[in-house]
């Protein structure tokens, strides 16, 4: 059974830092590119970060841009992003993704976790 499974979400005030965590099973993900996306309450799942299966490129949103960082340890079968210089509206819960192809969709999703933000 593949899952991605998200760790690392809670509460935090307003420039304080958080590293979440995603781990992945049921099968080799060492060749996906892996990203995290978020969804704020009343809002769309939006993009934040992905990384290249191999670790050499990495592409942020302008939103988080400087302030979050993306990385993995295939070796672990693992994948973090830390999140530095929090704000209110980073709030959201955040998910886990695998792609297969190196462009399009998503197709392993993880069940998300959540991260607050206090101002």
């Amino acid at each position: 059974q593949v899952q991605l499974v998200e760790s690392g979400g809670g509460y935090v005030q307003a420039g304080g830092s958080l590293r979440l965590s995603c781990a992945t099973s049921g099968r080799t993900f060492s060749r996906d590119d892996m990203g995290w996306f978020r969804q704020a309450l009343g809002q769309e799942r939006e993009f934040v970060a992905v990384v290249k299966w191999d670790g050499t490129y990495t592409h942020y949103a302008d939103s988080v841009k400087g302030r979050f960082t993306i990385s993995r340890d295939n070796a672990k079968s693992a994948t973090y992003l830390q999140m530095n210089g929090l704000k209110p509206e980073d709030t959201a819960v955040y998910y886990c993704a695998a792609r297969i192809g190196r462009s399009g969709p998503f197709d392993y999703w993880g069940q998300g976790t959540q991260v607050t933000v206090s101002s």
